[in-house]
């Protein structure tokens, strides 16, 4: 768990000190989220069920009145007392236990499983928020040139070189910017919360993210081979191994099981008669033996259980399918986030190569306010499609750690 936390963070570039690092964040909520607690209460349940099952039948007592006395050689019978005690074949509580314990095992797999998604479901609404609030920041830059582009059109308004439907038309386009950032933060503030549920704290909890998050030069290594040791993986074996001890257990159940016993008899002395035996008491230990001729519920459980094995088998098969192509289309997709990135930073480049041009032409007296709304709605495209790019290559990193490490 550990290694993948690492992982994670070893692809970040933090640019302030006082951003809340991702790996304190992914810790506490392993520690505070309520559905972790919740599988760590379930496999407390499934381990002490081992104490449960570790136990013989019952013992049992009676007690019987004789309303008519039987009369015996040596008296009369008044009351029965009587205790019996039956005992499991030898290894059944051993075969529970077993049993008990592999289902106990393959609930903890839950756990790490519930722990890889909830890491991965933090880093990702970390990115979200992220670009979120990259993108806010682009706009605001963006409003500044346009405001700047503003000042130069009622300047050249003035003097006659241009329109008073440019200085609109830029004005308008800054309205457009103003409402899409308002609508941006607004859905930070969704994000935030899901953010701040996924560590169980409150909803307003401001989340402090990095201002730039860069791409690494090159991937991190992984293995493609540790796909099947996933514990989504792992658990189809675990239960098939529980499958294995409920047929152990099947085969003891269906074996004999031996009762010890006593039986005490009140004897009443026949009274005017002198003899040896006159009124002694019944005692009489007994030996059972419970065989369960009718034997078809065991050779149907068996059956069951075989029938159970081969569907874990095909489960296991199909997950891993499900697995390897969700692998194949994270790495992909993060080889066509970087491939993205890389094209949107040659445009951008080239479109901040215009604007130069575009504010040269305006010192010698020429500027068409249309190239400047064309060039600025370029360049911002550019810019949100770059943050989207980085935002996408390390959400597809978390698939990948989540599925692999």
């Amino acid at each position: 768990m550990k290694r993948l936390i690492y992982t994670l963070l070893g692809l970040f570039i933090f640019s302030i000190s006082n951003a809340q690092e991702l790996e304190t964040l992914v810790n506490e909520a392993l520690n505070n989220n309520p559905e972790i607690q919740k599988f760590e209460l379930q496999y407390s349940i499934a381990s002490e069920k081992v104490n449960e099952v570790n136990t013989i039948p019952n013992t049992e007592f009676g007690v019987g009145y004789f309303v008519s006395e039987p009369e015996t050689r040596t008296g009369a019978q008044r009351f029965k007392l009587s205790a019996k005690q039956m005992i499991p074949w030898f290894g059944s509580i051993t075969s529970r236990e077993n049993y008990v314990n592999a289902l106990a095992d393959a609930k903890f797999e839950d756990i790490v499983i519930a722990k890889r998604k909830l890491m991965a479901s933090v880093s990702q609404s970390y990115y979200n928020l992220y670009a979120n609030k990259a993108k806010q920041e682009v706009l605001q830059e963006n409003i500044k040139l346009l405001e700047t582009y503003e000042t130069l059109a009622l300047t050249a308004v003035e003097v006659g070189k241009a329109s008073a439907v440019d200085v609109l038309r830029l004005q308008m386009r800054q309205n457009e910017m103003k409402q899409l950032k308002d609508v941006l933060h607004q859905q930070f503030l969704a994000e935030q919360t899901k953010f701040n549920k996924l560590l169980n704290r409150k909803s307003d909890v401001a989340v402090v993210v990095v201002d730039n998050l860069m791409l690494p030069s090159e991937d991190f290594e992984m293995s493609t081979n540790n796909l099947e040791l996933h514990p989504e993986l792992l658990k189809y074996d675990k239960l098939y191994q529980s499958i294995e001890h409920s047929e152990l257990l099947n085969q003891k159940e269906s074996s004999p099981m031996i009762g010890f016993g006593l039986d005490y008899i009140n004897v009443e002395p026949r009274p005017d008669m002198n003899f040896s035996d006159n009124g002694k008491d019944i005692v009489m230990p007994m030996v059972t033996l419970s065989i369960p001729i009718f034997n078809k519920k065991y050779k149907s459980q068996t059956k069951q259980n075989v029938l159970a094995q081969q569907e874990l088998k095909t489960q296991k098969q199909e997950r891993l399918n499900i697995l390897e192509t969700l692998l194949s289309k994270a790495i992909n997709d993060r080889i066509s986030a970087k491939i993205s990135f890389e094209t949107q930073t040659k445009n951008l480049k080239q479109a901040k190569d215009a604007e130069d041009i575009l504010i040269k032409s305006y010192e010698t007296g020429t500027i068409d306010f249309n190239d400047v709304l064309d060039i600025q709605e370029l360049q911002l495209k550019f810019q949100m499609n770059q943050i989207e790019s980085v935002k996408t290559y390390y959400v597809q990193s978390t698939i990948i750690n989540y599925l692999i490490q």
